[in-house]
């Protein structure tokens, strides 16, 4: 691919620019008559489907029969009148066996000009070499794309994170591996997308961009609207929306769709993700917990194939039922004291403050009750396991438990120390939602950017009335790390959020 002189004496080797000698090979074909970017070509193969359909042909036989295939070169190698092609598509590699004979000459002499990286169909007999290689006996080699970037030398184990997040496009060609987990990935979304049909659920579309910050506790992504002079928010989540639509009549909702928060980036955060969230009037905790289970077991089946997986070393069964226990029985086990609204605010400080928390003087006993938890309690949940019972001042959209108003209808689903799911009995009391969007309000007059706006019209919509109800949001981010044993939330987005190169 690229050509060298040498001087005598201690002068050093000139080699020249690959990118250069391969935009003069570009040119010399324009100038020959020849366009290096090809238009149409019908395939009617894929290479994983002949190494299936050809599995019992020996080694050395020939075929009459006619193929055509397309894809980009990864290997070449020529052996005086004929080039070994190894030629990869969607499905995977096959060779091509490229004789003058059978070409032609001057066809042959543009094969010979071909390079690695560069995208090519052709058509020819199928055949087997006496090696056993499956090949194809080319009759015909179009050029589809010139390639003037040469790949990664050892294009086989691309490693350099930021460049692979950085450059998808050379990761996907160069990492096999990587290519798998987005055909799992979207197997995934497909198999949850088919649950919540097979389980009534309407797929709906709620707006991207809102007037109001609100659907859940976070710091909003604002911008300017032009044409209605106002700022509006990207989405934080999109359940006020669904909500309003159990208030209209449809019994069970459901979204699949980008979500964003103007937080930090880390191993499990991006600015934007990808969330599903479901709602089903007449069903409660209980019934958004069997939801749950059901969607991750549908998830996993179809990464899969299996419900027993191991993630990051850690042995995990799907099959069986969740886990389930209170955040403050788990707090306390771990505090090795009681850490309850039985102990004052000062006692939940000092217990907060002995597991690391930076106490803030804004912050009741519900608050310290999560933080505590989070501390000392999240990364120890390695089995999936249902954390119920939230604090109310932490929990501005959960039902109160009818047996304790200080804590909420509400779950979290973690597995190996992280959380995958937040789930709610849906509060449904317009006057009691009311309030508690007075008291989000009062947060952020106090300083909180996370929290919620007062969403007047929701209001209202509740007071037509809801129905009892039940609503869950899965992190499909985090959900397809888990099911492909990824460590980074970057290793399942396509194309993470990254600075801008120097």
């Amino acid at each position: 691919m690229s050509d060298s002189s040498k001087n005598t004496g201690a002068q050093a080797e000139v080699v020249d620019d690959p990118r250069e000698v391969r935009l003069g090979k570009r040119q010399a074909l324009i100038e020959a008559g020849f366009n290096p970017y090809g238009h149409r070509f019908d395939v009617t193969d894929h290479a994983a489907d002949l190494e299936e359909c050809y599995t019992e042909l020996e080694n050395g036989a020939n075929t009459e029969d006619v193929v055509r295939v397309a894809g980009r070169i990864m290997a070449f190698r020529r052996q005086g009148k004929v080039c070994f092609i190894v030629l990869h598509d969607a499905s995977g590699d096959i060779q091509l066996f490229v004789r003058i004979n059978n070409v032609g000459e001057e066809a042959y002499e543009r094969v010979k000009d071909l390079d690695v990286g560069d995208i090519i169909g052709t058509e020819g007999t199928i055949m087997r070499t006496r090696r056993g290689q499956l090949s194809i006996a080319s009759t015909t080699v179009e050029l589809l794309s010139k390639s003037l970037r040469p790949l990664p030398e050892k294009f086989h184990g691309l490693s350099d994170k930021e460049t692979r997040y950085r450059q998808r496009y050379v990761d996907l060609i160069a990492n096999p591996d990587v290519r798998e987990v987005f055909v799992k990935r979207s197997h995934i979304i497909s198999a949850i997308r088919a649950f919540c049909e097979n389980q009534g659920y309407l797929e709906v579309e709620t707006p991207m961009l809102s007037p109001l910050a609100s659907g859940a506790t976070a710091k909003p992504f604002s911008t300017h609207f032009n044409a209605l002079d106002m700022e509006v928010y990207l989405r934080i989540a999109p359940e006020l929306y669904l909500k309003r639509l159990l208030v209209g009549g449809l019994e069970r909702v459901y979204e699949l769709n980008r979500c964003f928060r103007n937080e930090g980036m880390d191993l499990t955060h991006n600015p934007e993700f990808t969330t599903l969230e479901a709602y089903c009037a007449f069903s409660d905790l209980d019934g958004m917990m069997d939801f749950c289970e059901g969607a991750f077991r549908a998830a996993c089946q179809a990464a899969n194939g299996t419900l027993q997986i191991t993630y990051q070393g850690n042995e995990l069964d799907f099959s069986k039922p969740f886990r389930r226990a209170t955040m403050i029985e788990l707090a306390s086990e771990k505090a090795g004291e009681d850490v309850s609204f039985d102990r004052t605010r000062e006692e939940l400080a000092a217990i907060a403050a002995k597991a690391g928390v930076d106490v803030q003087e804004s912050w009741g006993k519900g608050k310290l009750i999560s933080e505590v938890f989070e501390a000392l309690v999240e990364e120890t949940l390695v089995e999936p396991t249902f954390v119920c019972d939230h604090p109310l001042e932490i929990s501005p959209l959960a039902k109160k438990k009818e047996d304790n108003p200080e804590l909420t209808s509400r779950f979290e689903l973690f597995v190996c120390g992280h959380e995958y799911a937040n789930a709610f009995s849906e509060l449904n009391d317009p006057v009691d939602q009311e309030e508690r969007f007075a008291e989000q309000m009062r947060q952020k007059a106090a300083g909180d950017d996370e929290a919620m706006d007062y969403d007047k019209d929701y209001i209202r919509a509740l007071e037509y009335g809801m129905p009892p109800a039940g609503g869950i949001g899965i992190g499909i981010d985090r959900l397809v790390m888990l099911m492909c044993d990824c460590a980074s939330i970057r290793d399942v987005l396509l194309f993470p959020f990254m600075r801008p190169e120097a």
